[in-house]
């Protein structure tokens, strides 16, 4: 008989901690504002997925002859051909846009699973464990939150070769301490009850209990801050984009088309503003989102309490 016949408070505390995660998203679900940024942030997705296969417009094509095309509300006469204007060398600007909102929404997705991994399997070792492993921890955590993670970024990114893979490690290693220092809390404080005390006597092994028992209730308190962070990884590697130790060109990401389009702010000043456009848009719905589903847990939990 395994340890989950045993002892149905494992099974109990499960559905708690699944029934809590289901009661924020019907909450936040039912938020307007929710609903708003969760359709702009898919409605954004989609086209960045596919416009720029379906349209077969390459981002990197030069064409001088189209350089400086304004955008089609300031034109003349109405072309389709180029809705967002060209760039100082004939580029698509809503293809380079929708590409950029890709790579960007990559590295910000890849990043945040990464210090997700790392920060919560930490913080679980960490709480669990407690003592010694607990101390070394918590001070390796302390020291990474000293050092500025942009200033990390640009020091590790400047004498190495920017490439995506690079660029989500050093974001993904510098942020995690957040979601190591939430862990820890939640599991010291789950660690000291009954079920897993039962679960200890039965037999469980400790990563049995990490896993099944603590970390699904690891899940509410990290979900929108996740959600947040989404869209502040998304901001930093604009930053490195902009400062040139991001995605080299000719990628185009919002970064380095911002950076390029600097230049030519008084007479094609669509270039630098359209992918701030998007990279803004791109940033409310998330912060939306992730705005409502902060609301929804205070609410669920103090109901809870």
């Amino acid at each position: 008989m395994s340890v989950i016949d045993v002892v149905p408070a494992e099974t109990a505390e499960a559905v708690r901690s699944a029934s809590i995660s289901r009661r924020i998203w019907r909450l936040a679900i039912s938020s307007n504002e929710f609903r708003v940024g969760l359709a702009v942030c898919l409605v954004l997705l989609v086209a960045a997925i596919f416009y720029p296969e379906w349209s077969g417009i390459d981002p990197t094509k030069m064409s001088v002859r189209e350089r400086l095309i304004p955008p089609l509300f300031l034109q003349q006469g109405w072309s389709w051909a180029h809705p967002l204007g060209t760039d100082q060398i004939g580029r698509d600007m809503l293809v380079r846009s929708l590409v950029g909102l890709r790579y960007s929404f990559l590295i910000g997705v890849s990043t945040v699973m990464l210090m997700l991994y790392v920060g919560c399997s930490l913080g679980m070792i960490a709480g669990y464990y407690g003592g010694k492993i607990d101390t070394v921890i918590m001070r390796i955590t302390d020291a990474q939150l000293s050092i500025p993670m942009i200033i990390l970024a640009i020091a590790v990114l400047g004498v190495s070769r920017p490439t995506i893979p690079a660029i989500i490690l050093v974001l993904g290693l510098s942020s995690w301490p957040t979601y190591a220092r939430v862990t820890r809390s939640v599991v010291m404080t789950e660690r000291k009850r009954e079920y897993v005390r039962a679960a200890q006597v039965m037999g469980a092994s400790n990563l049995r209990i990490m896993i099944r028992l603590l970390a699904p209730l690891i899940l509410p308190p990290i979900i929108f801050v996740s959600v947040l962070d989404v869209a502040r990884m998304m901001i930093f590697e604009s930053i490195l984009g902009f400062i040139g130790l991001g995605v080299q060109p000719p990628t185009p990401t919002f970064g380095n088309i911002i950076a390029d389009g600097r230049k030519y702010l008084l007479n094609a000043w669509w270039i630098a503003t359209m992918p701030g456009i998007f990279l803004c848009v791109t940033l409310t719905s998330i912060n939306l989102m992730g705005a409502v589903l902060e609301r929804a847990r205070n609410r669920i939990h103090g109901g809870v309490s």
